[in-house]
């Protein structure tokens, strides 16, 4: 088993924060995890993966753009009564997939197809909208069978949408069309896809949403399972500090700043075990 991997969760407004401030506070001790040979993507991580890969934007630089608003970005939220149903589905799926077929006809049902200004959204926060040189992996659950898919420059598919597929919460925004077929997000699949590193010698994964439910499974597991078949391996999850941080919506640009700042402060606590998996 040869090679890096970076795993970036999904998590909202707030996990796009948070993990780009572990980002920026691991390369401040010295762990440049953008160098990883690939970058796997769930929802938020999605976003920060595409800045990331592209080379276009340091940490530092990241770090710096989470303090300013971005035009079109605003607010979402999902109620007591959401999550409630979104537990009861899980919970009545044999799988992940099955939950993510179910999943897809919620979105179906909720919306139309995504419009101009949610995709324009999630342009103005890419620094790039073409695939980067290094290998970028984007996640996305096929809302007519629930067949998570990962998207990369082989795909034929634009970069923008990948990412805006892979953000397409149920019930929040819209499912994304792509080639034909209706796209949610990967998230549904797994909160963070770390199953996707596997074959890489050394896997960091960055996990804003730490717990799992019914058929999913959590980031800890799925490193765990990676470990066992011989990798290094390391999962990483908001510690106190960044759970206040979140607040009460993970869907609230506003608490993106807060978000970033713990991130930053909870990267010195990880920087020493994630330099001995990077550096093998």
């Amino acid at each position: 088993m040869t090679g890096t991997a970076l795993v970036l969760g999904g998590g909202g407004y707030t996990g796009i924060g948070w993990e780009i401030g572990m980002l920026a506070g691991l390369a401040e001790a010295g762990a440049d995890l953008g160098a990883a040979d690939v970058v796997i993507g769930t929802s938020a991580g999605a976003i920060v993966g595409a800045q990331l890969a592209s080379g276009r934007l340091t940490p530092e630089e990241l770090y710096e753009r989470q303090f300013v608003p971005v035009p079109g970005e605003s607010a979402a939220r999902m109620g007591a009564r959401e999550l409630a149903h979104f537990a009861y589905l899980a919970l009545r799926s044999r799988d992940a997939t099955a939950f993510g077929a179910r999943m897809g006809r919620l979105a179906l049902a909720a919306r139309a197809a995504a419009g101009p200004s949610r995709r324009d959204a999630i342009a103005a926060r890419l620094a790039c909208h073409d695939w980067p040189a290094r290998r970028l992996m984007i996640t996305a659950v096929d809302a007519a069978t629930g067949q998570r898919t990962a998207f990369d420059d082989t795909s034929g598919v634009e970069l923008v949408d990948a990412v805006g597929a892979s953000c397409a919460v149920p019930g929040v925004w819209p499912p994304v069309s792509i080639g034909g077929r209706w796209w949610i997000d990967g998230g549904v699949h797994s909160s963070a896809n770390a199953d996707l590193a596997d074959g890489y010698g050394r896997v960091v994964v960055l996990a804003p949403v730490a717990a799992g439910g019914g058929p999913l499974a959590t980031a800890r597991s799925q490193g765990a399972a990676l470990a066992r078949r011989g990798a290094r391996v390391s999962v990483v999850v908001p510690d106190r500090a960044a759970r206040a941080a979140y607040g009460r919506n993970v869907l609230d640009p506003a608490r993106r700043a807060d978000a970033a700042r713990a991130g930053r402060r909870q990267a010195a606590a990880h920087a020493k075990e994630i330099m001995g998996v990077w550096e093998g």
